[in-house]
C-alpha cells in the first residue's frame, strides 16, 4: 500500500494556494473549489469548505535543507509558529499555520522517520 494523496479543508482558496505555492509546491490543477500540488511521488489537495471546520491533522513536508528553507520561506513573508528545533524523537521541525488555520510542520528526519532506535517488529495481517 502507498499513501500517495492527502487533502486538507480550507476557507479561502485563493489564500491557500498562494500559501502553498510560496510553501514550493508545484500547482497541477486549479478550479474555485479544489487545488491539487505535486510533491515528488505523491500529491496534497486542498478542498473548500463553506462550512466552519476544525482539521485536527498536522501536515508534515520533509527537505533535508530545513533551515535554509525556513529562512528562504521566511523572507517570502511566511510566518513560523516554531523556527527549525531538535525535538526528542530526534526530527528537526519547524511549525506554522496555513491561513485556514491547519497546522503544518516542515522537518528534516533522516533515516530516523523509518527506522528510528525505538521501532518496532513489523506487524502485518494475514
Amino acid at each position: 500500500m502507498n499513501l500517495n494523496q492527502v487533502t486538507i479543508p480550507v476557507d479561502n482558496m485563493e489564500k491557500a494556494v498562494e500559501f502553498y505555492l510560496k510553501l514550493g509546491l508545484t500547482q497541477i490543477v486549479d478550479s474555485p473549489h479544489y487545488a491539487r500540488f505535486e510533491s515528488e511521488s505523491s500529491t496534497f489537495s486542498l478542498m473548500l469548505n463553506s462550512e466552519s471546520f476544525h482539521n485536527g491533522a498536522i501536515i508534515y513536508f520533509e527537505n533535508e535543507k530545513i533551515d535554509e528553507w525556513v529562512e528562504q520561506l521566511q523572507t517570502r513573508g511566511i510566518v513560523f509558529e516554531q523556527t527549525p528545533t531538535d525535538e526528542p524523537y530526534l526530527w528537526r521541525e519547524a511549525s506554522l499555520k496555513d491561513p485556514s488555520g491547519n497546522t503544518i510542520k516542515l522537518y528534516w528526519a533522516g533515516k530516523n522517520r523509518l527506522n528510528p532506535p525505538w521501532r518496532v517488529d513489523i506487524k502485518k495481517t494475514s
